[in-house]
C-alpha cells in the first residue's frame, strides 16, 4: 500500500501530527499498537501543563474545542519557592496574557486526538499493528508490519516514544542520562481553594509541583530520588496525604487522595540528529527533559506543528521525504529543545546538592529574577511560545 507519510506511534505527538495533515494532499498511514484506554471513572493521574502555543496548535487541528471544558483548568499565577527563602512569582495578569497554561489530563487529550484522526479522510489507521522491518531506499521508505503487510511512503516519522523503534532502525543514537529520580504523581482534593494558581517548591528531597484541577483539586508531581519515591509509595493513604501537604507548607490545607499515587523514572535524552533521509523524529522519540519545567509535552506538540508546516509549505511537486526539506524542521526546533534541556538539567543539578554556598547562589538567583519585572515577564513570554 502506498502513502506519502507513515507515522509510527499515535500518542499525543504522533496523533497531533496526523491531525495537522487533515484536508491536505498527503496520504497518511498511522501505525499504533493499541487504542487509548477508556476514560477512567474519576481523574487521570497524569496531567500536563499545556502552553498557549501548544493550545493554539491543538485548536488549529480541531482537537482543543472538543475537549470537555469542565475538565480544563487555566493557570493564572505560579509561585516558585527555593530551599532557603528564594521566591519567584509569575502572573498572567502582570504579563498581559489570558493564562500561563492550561492543565489537561493526558488521557482526555489522547482520546480526543484519537477520535479526530479516526474521522480523517486522508488517513488510514493501522491498529493494533506493529512494525518489524524498515527499509530506506533512495526514492521511498518501506515499513513491514507483523501482519505481513508492507507500507510504502516518501517519509516515515518516528513518534513512538523514548525507546523509539524507528530511531533504532535508522541507527540514530540517543544519549541518555538517568537522574536516579522518579516522578511521583497523584491527585488530591484540598481544604482551601487554589484560585487557579500552580505551586513549585525546590526542596532538599526534590522538586514538588502542585497543579490546579477543576474545583478544589490539585495534581501533584514530585520529582525525587528513587529511594524517597519508594518511601512515598509505601505510605498508607493518610500518611501519604499528610506528607504531601506538609511538603507544600500546608498551603492548601489538608489533602484527600483522589487517585492512587504512581511513579515513573526520569532521565535526560539527547538525539544529535532528528532527521535523516526520508525520516524524522518528533516528541519523546526526539528528546526527553526533566519535568520540572512542565514543557515536555509542549515540545512534542510544537515538533508536530513545525514538521507539519514545513511539509505543507512544500510545492506539490516536491518530495516530502527529501532531507533538505526535513532540515528546515530540524533547524526550527533545535534552539528551543536545546535551551529547555540545558535549563532543566542545570536547575536539577543546581538544586540537588545541599552545599551551603550553592543554596545561597540558587535562592539569590530566584530573588533577583523576581525583582526584575522585565526579565521575569520575558521568561514568561518565552515559555508561552
Amino acid at each position: 500500500m502506498r502513502f506519502d507519510i507513515i507515522i509510527v506511534g499515535a500518542g499525543l505527538a504522533g496523533a497531533s501530527l496526523a491531525a495537522a495533515f487533515r484536508g491536505s494532499r498527503f496520504r497518511i498511514a498511522l501505525i499504533e499498537g493499541r487504542p487509548p484506554a477508556m476514560a477512567p471513572a474519576g481523574w487521570d493521574s497524569r496531567v500536563y501543563a499545556v502552553s498557549p502555543a501548544a493550545q493554539g496548535f491543538l485548536q488549529t487541528i480541531g482537537a482543543w474545542q472538543h475537549l470537555d471544558a469542565g475538565r480544563l483548568t487555566p493557570v493564572y499565577d505560579m509561585a516558585i519557592r527555593g530551599d532557603a527563602g528564594g521566591r519567584l512569582d509569575f502572573s498572567a495578569y502582570d504579563t498581559g496574557v489570558g493564562e500561563l497554561a492550561w492543565i489537561v489530563e493526558s488521557g482526555l487529550m489522547q482520546r480526543e486526538l484519537w477520535e479526530t484522526v479516526k474521522r480523517q479522510g486522508n488517513l488510514t489507521l493501522f491498529c493494533p499493528a506493529q512494525p518489524q522491518r524498515l527499509e530506506v531506499r533512495e526514492d521511498a521508505v518501506l515499513a513491514g508490519l507483523t501482519s505481513g503487510e508492507t507500507l510504502e511512503a516518501k517519509l516515515v516519522v518516528g513518534a513512538d516514544g523514548a525507546d523509539s523503534w524507528v530511531r533504532a532502525q535508522a541507527g540514530l543514537q540517543a544519549g541518555t542520562l538517568p537522574y536516579d529520580e522518579m516522578g511521583v504523581v497523584a491527585n488530591f482534593e484540598c481544604d482551601k481553594p487554589h484560585r487557579n494558581a500552580a505551586f513549585q517548591w525546590f526542596r532538599p528531597d526534590g522538586v514538588l509541583a502542585w497543579l490546579p484541577l477543576p474545583g478544589d483539586r490539585i495534581s501533584m508531581v514530585w520529582s525525587t530520588p528513587e529511594a524517597h519515591a519508594r518511601q512515598l509509595l509505601d505510605l498508607d493513604e493518610q500518611d501519604f496525604c499528610r506528607r504531601v501537604a506538609e511538603a507544600g507548607g500546608n498551603r492548601l490545607g489538608a489533602l484527600r487522595l483522589v487517585t492512587p499515587p504512581a511513579a515513573f523514572p526520569l532521565r535526560l535524552m539527547r538525539v544529535p540528529r532528528i532527521v535523516a533521509p526520508r525520516l524524522a523524529l518528533i516528541g519523546d522519540a526526539a528528546h526527553a527533559i526533566h519535568p520540572l519545567s512542565g514543557h515536555g509535552i509542549n515540545l512534542g506538540f510544537l515538533d508536530a506543528r513545525e514538521l507539519a508546516q514545513a511539509l505543507l509549505d512544500l510545492p506539490e511537486y516536491h518530495d516530502c521525504g527529501d532531507e533538505r526539506a526535513l532540515r528546515r524542521y530540524a533547524r526550527a526546533r533545535a534552539e528551543e529543545v536545546a535551551l529547555l534541556q540545558w535549563t532543566t538539567h542545570g536547575l536539577q543539578r543546581l538544586f540537588r546538592p545541599r552545599h551551603p554556598a550553592l543554596s545561597i547562589l540558587r535562592n539569590l538567583g530566584l530573588n533577583l529574577t523576581d525583582s526584575l519585572p522585565v526579565l521575569r515577564n520575558m521568561l514568561v513570554r518565552y515559555a508561552l511560545g
